[in-house]
């Protein structure tokens, strides 16, 4: 798993800290921060209202790149 930056980024966007991000969505602040350093995978439900609280889609958010995995036919 990797650093999720793009959530850092938004939550930067509309000056957030951690503990704000947290409070909105019912984690705690440590969770946010897991999942920013890429240490914790959210579930849908959380991935969902993370996005709302940050105005931002799932795509935008977790969309992982797989270009750098072969694909076989």
């Amino acid at each position: 798993m990797s650093k999720n930056l793009a959530i850092k980024a938004a939550r930067a966007h509309k000056d957030m800290t951690q503990k704000d991000l947290a409070e909105a969505v019912g984690v705690s602040r440590q969770t946010i921060n897991a999942i920013e350093k890429g240490e914790y995978n959210p579930t849908i439900k959380l991935c969902r209202a993370i996005c709302r609280v940050l105005n931002r889609t799932l795509d935008e958010l977790f969309w992982e790149d797989d270009n750098d995995e072969e694909v076989s036919e």
